[in-house]
């Protein structure tokens, strides 16, 4: 058996990316079913069409997790097709970079909606499910940039509050064993660098001790770690995925 058979999990911007292998390393692990949330419903889709898990029960809900009345309805849907959420991943993020002195409100306002303000209302309305089942996973996907990086103020803002929502949360919810982890990557090979001038990566890479990009599916093997029952003791902890990069 799968190390998450039997469960159900909820998996926000698992269109593409980080996300896509976050729900390909849970189908892999015997997830029985996942609900996937992401603004962009094409690219959702056309991904969900290439899984090929008939054992597991995909569900495809588009869903922009700012607006707190989808989210609600999309939890909703959820919880009626599964009966229960046992693992949440808050994946869904998106970034809107400048020096801070050239920052619009409306860049600063998107990214906090979309990066924190979106696990806060997967949280609301899938931590009373947890409570009353007393059992829930949930893993924040963070960022090295919460501790500091430059022309992403807004973006560090974000993440680094994911990680005290996190702590809190994990404190909050022990009691009723319900664990709550963030993964901090840093410098992932996903469709951002797509279009990124050689010399740019190449910088990347020189900061990197392991002289390499990640690769989605080790941070998805971090967060498949975290949602398992293997890390039945860990909560309210942040794991750094970077190939050795310093986080302060």
């Amino acid at each position: 058996m799968g190390k998450l058979s039997g469960k159900y999990a909820i998996v926000t911007g698992g269109g593409k990316g980080i996300g896509e292998a976050i729900v390909k390393r849970f189908l892999a692990d015997g997830l029985e079913g996942v609900a996937i949330l992401d603004y962009d419903r094409n690219t959702m889709e056309t991904m969900v069409s290439t899984l090929g898990h008939a054992s597991s029960e995909v569900l495809a809900i588009p869903c922009d997790v700012s607006n707190d009345k989808q989210v609600e309805e999309a939890v909703s849907h959820a919880v009626s097709t599964f009966g229960s959420i046992d693992i949440l991943v808050n994946n869904a993020g998106i970034t809107r970079d400048s020096m801070f002195h050239k920052m619009s409100d409306e860049s600063w306002d998107a990214v906090l909606n979309v990066n924190l303000k979106g696990a806060y209302h997967l949280c609301k309305y899938v931590v009373p499910i947890m409570r009353n089942q007393s059992y829930g996973k949930i893993v924040n996907i963070s960022s090295i940039s919460a501790f500091g990086n430059v022309g992403q103020a807004n973006y560090a803002a974000s993440k680094a509050a994911l990680i005290g929502f996190s702590k809190t949360l994990a404190k909050e919810g022990g009691p009723k064993n319900i664990r709550v982890n963030c993964v901090a990557p840093a410098f992932i090979e996903t469709e951002m660098y797509e279009g990124v001038p050689q010399e740019i990566v190449a910088e990347h890479i020189k900061q990197i001790p392991m002289r390499r990009l990640g690769q989605a599916s080790e941070v998805a093997n971090a967060v498949a770690f975290l949602a398992s029952d293997e890390a039945s003791f860990i909560s309210g902890q942040c794991l750094i995925v970077s190939g050795g990069v310093s986080a302060l």
